[in-house]
């Protein structure tokens, strides 16, 4: 690893300094890094150099610089549904490969039967391959390197449950309990693994039992697909739902019987994650067993959030939710399956960044960079599309444009007394409405990329 990137990233064993940094400081050593990066990376990513040759960039001295060679995020689920649905194993290595830094031709794909088989081959190839959960209709592949786990181990160390206590300051192992699977090739799951590894008390480790299977992720989001283009037969529609609902019985059972063991350690410190609409089941099974609002030890670490689409919920389910955990301590941060290093949100509600990752807002098309001189309103903030650079990885560009609006203030000092830049806790997606579309290189890229395959 280059030394000035290395520095950044170790800056984070000290997080009070670390997310208090003057911009004026920190930001031409990051450039500085990425510049390191970008030289090193060229020669090894393909699809990096064909960005850096569209858009004549040949070092990285500015933000603006840095924009062009950023790939979109549907860059990594760019492959074609052929290649999953007729098992064409070789053809999605090679699709992987144009996204990659190490070479891939060590994977032994003789008789993988499924996804999830293909998945289990890059791992034993030493070729850390995490699956997103496909919610926007395909999944994603990002790889990873150990080195890339054991440094997002550190950062997550220091960072989860900051400002308040991250797991290097509680010192104290404690129950953790994760309302989802603890196993599979997934961001989510590999997060549970993390927190099992940086807070969790040995052999208290609690979590959903039954295993994601990426294979299982896809085949409904093909029957999803399949219904509704009207290609779906009757039986097939009727399987998928029995076996759905077969599935959130299951869940909903094995749910119970963790909202259980939450509640019988709720005298001690704990470490609880899991989204709003879990949260409620164990409210409600508190309710069953006449258990009170505040009764759970004021050291406790609880974090929430998503799961609410599609699920009737009372319409003050956060005050809820609130007034049953009580004065515990109630961490937030923003982060994506394709980004390494969290950004913790602070005691007034902002999301900051580490060292480690350098932060870009622009246009809705992703090519034009928002700047406080050209774009800033009165109060010094502006609005556009999340990017960035995850200077962490070593596995693949950690470049990328995402699909969410954030509200940026670029002003030097946070409402928290810290430094800035800060994001506002707002965030949406672009693509909540339809399909992200709008990014302006994604095209080019995805171009690119299947003509690398037919090549």
């Amino acid at each position: 690893m280059t030394p000035i990137r290395k520095a950044l990233l170790d800056r984070i064993t000290d997080p009070d300094r670390a997310y208090d940094t003057p911009e004026a400081e920190l930001l031409p050593l990051q450039l500085a890094a990425a510049q390191e990066l970008f030289a090193q990376r060229l020669s090894q990513i393909a699809l990096l150099r064909k960005r850096a040759e569209d858009g004549g960039i040949t070092a990285i001295r500015s933000r603006q610089d840095l924009l062009p060679l950023l790939f979109a995020h549907t860059a990594y689920k760019s492959y074609p549904n052929a290649f999953v649905e007729q098992g064409r194993w070789d053809r999605l290595l090679q699709w992987m490969q144009t996204l990659s830094v190490a070479d891939l031709g060590n994977v032994d794909l003789d008789g993988v039967a499924d996804v999830d088989g293909f998945l289990e081959r890059l791992w034993a190839a030493g070729h850390g391959v995490l699956a997103s959960s496909g919610s926007g209709g395909k999944c994603s592949f990002l790889n990873h390197t150990e080195a890339d786990l054991a440094l997002k181990t550190r950062h997550l160390r220091h960072s989860t449950g900051w400002p308040h206590a991250t797991a290097a300051q509680a010192g104290a192992r404690r129950p953790l309990f994760w309302l989802g699977p603890i196993e599979g090739f997934n961001s989510a799951v590999q997060a549970a693994q993390i927190n099992r590894a940086n807070w969790g008390r040995p052999g208290a480790m609690h979590a959903l039992k039954t295993p994601l299977r990426i294979g299982e992720v896809n085949a409904a989001i093909a029957m999803r697909r399949k219904m509704a283009d009207g290609s779906a037969t009757p039986g097939e529609i009727a399987a998928f739902e029995a076996e759905a609902a077969a599935k959130a019985e299951r869940g909903r059972a094995e749910l119970l019987e963790l909202a259980d063991r939450v509640l019988d350690h709720r005298s001690e410190p704990i470490m609880l994650s899991g989204l709003w609409a879990q949260h409620m089941v164990i409210l409600q099974r508190a309710r069953e067993r006449g258990i009170g609002d505040g009764s759970f030890h004021p050291q406790s670490i609880v974090m929430a959030g998503g799961g609410v689409k599609g699920i009737a919920l009372p319409p003050d389910y956060k005050e809820q939710v609130e007034r049953f955990y009580g004065a515990v301590i109630r961490p937030g941060a923003y982060g994506m399956t394709e980004l390494a290093q969290l950004m913790p949100r602070c005691e007034a509600g902002r999301y900051h960044r580490a060292p480690g990752l350098l932060w870009l807002v622009s246009d809705e098309r992703g090519e034009r960079l928002l700047t406080r001189e050209d774009d800033a309103d009165a109060q010094g903030q502006a609005s556009g599309r999340f990017a960035f650079l995850d200077l962490l990885y070593e596995g693949r560009w950690g470049g990328l444009i995402s699909g969410d609006k954030v509200s940026i203030d670029f002003n030097d000092r946070c409402p928290c007394g810290r430094h800035g830049p800060t994001l506002l806790d707002n965030i949406t997606r672009y693509a909540a409405n339809g399909p992200d579309e709008a990014i302006g290189c994604a095209g080019t890229i995805d171009a690119y990329i299947r003509g690398a395959l037919t090549s």
